[in-house]
C-alpha cells in the first residue's frame, strides 16, 4: 500500500487531502456555526463534522490503493475451461484473450490501459482516485461517494452560515470572499457527486457497468441482446442484494449462460 501511494496519482491524492483540509481549516477558524459552536461549548456539531471528513478522507484513500480486481494469472483457466466445455458455444461467447497482457479475461473484465491491467467487471477508471472501479472497490467506491456527498453538503451549510452582512458590495465581497470561494467550489463538487452517485446507483440496481452501459454495442455478449435486455439482471431487491451484500468472486459466465437458456 505505501508503494502504491507514490505511483503517478500521488500529486492527485495530495491535491485531494490538502483542499479538504484546507477547506476544513478556514471553516473552523472564521466566524462560522463550527466557532460559534465551539466557543459556546457545544460541541457535537464540529466533533461530527470532523469524523465525517475524516472518514471521507479514509474511504477517498482506501478506494484509491485498493485492489479494484485485477486479473492476476491463468490460474483458473482449467477451471474455466471445463466450464466452457459443459456449455455449448453457442449459447456463450468464448473467453477471449487480452490483447495487451495475454492474460484470458473471465466475462465483464476489460483491460485498462492507464493502470495496465485486466480488471474484473471493469467499471471505468477514476482520474481523481487514480484507481480503476471494479469487483472488489466498486461498493467501496459508492460508500464513498455517500460519505463525500455528506461531508460536502455539511461544508456548504456551514460556509453559508459564516456570509455576514457589510454596509457596501465591495466590503461585503472582501470581508466573505473566501467563504464565497468556499460555497463556489463545494457546490460545483456536490452536484457532480450527487450525479455520479446516482448515477451508479441506477447501475448497480440492475446490474450493469459504466462500461457495459456506454459501449454496448461493442461487447461481445450483450451486442446480440436486445436494447432493453441484460442478461445479468436478477431484479432490483436481488441486485442491491449481491453488490452490497455478498463479498465474492462471481462467474458471470454460469448467469449469463442461464439467463440465455432462460429467455429461449
Amino acid at each position: 500500500m505505501v508503494q502504491s501511494m507514490f505511483r503517478p496519482g500521488f500529486l492527485v491524492r495530495a491535491t485531494h487531502t490538502l483542499l479538504t483540509w484546507v477547506i476544513t481549516l478556514k471553516l473552523f477558524l472564521h466566524n462560522t456555526d463550527l466557532r460559534r459552536c465551539e466557543e459556546e461549548g457545544e460541541l457535537l456539531l464540529p466533533v461530527l463534522f470532523l469524523l465525517v471528513v475524516v472518514l471521507s478522507v479514509l474511504l477517498y484513500f482506501a478506494v484509491s490503493l485498493m485492489d479494484p480486481g485485477f486479473v492476476l494469472s491463468d490460474t483458473a483457466k482449467g477451471s474455466t475451461e471445463e466450464m466452457e466445455s459443459m456449455i455449448p458455444e453457442s449459447a456463450t461467447p468464448r473467453l477471449r484473450r487480452c490483447g495487451y497482457c495475454l492474460l484470458q479475461q473471465p466475462m465483464r473484465a476489460r483491460h485498462c490501459q492507464t493502470c495496465n491491467r485486466c480488471v474484473r467487471r471493469f467499471d471505468h477508471h477514476c482520474p481523481w482516485l487514480e484507481n480503476c472501479v471494479g469487483e472488489r472497490n466498486h461498493r467501496w467506491f459508492i460508500v464513498y461517494l455517500v460519505v463525500q456527498l455528506l461531508a460536502l453538503l455539511c461544508a456548504l451549510h456551514i460556509a453559508l452560515s459564516g456570509i455576514s452582512p457589510s454596509v457596501s458590495w465591495e466590503l461585503w465581497f472582501w470581508s466573505n470572499g473566501f467563504l464565497l470561494a468556499v460555497v463556489g467550489v463545494v457546490s460545483v463538487l456536490s452536484v457532480v457527486v450527487q450525479l455520479l452517485l446516482g448515477c451508479h446507483l441506477y447501475l448497480v440496481s440492475v446490474n450493469c457497468t459504466t462500461w457495459e452501459f456506454m459501449s454496448r454495442h461493442r461487447i461481445s455478449y450483450l451486442k446480440n441482446c436486445g436494447d432493453e435486455e441484460n442478461p445479468f439482471d436478477r431484479g432490483v431487491f436481488c441486485n442491491l442484494w449481491d453488490f452490497f451484500c455478498i463479498c465474492r468472486t462471481v462467474m458471470w459466465e454460469k448467469i449469463y449462460h442461464k439467463s440465455v437458456q432462460d429467455s429461449v
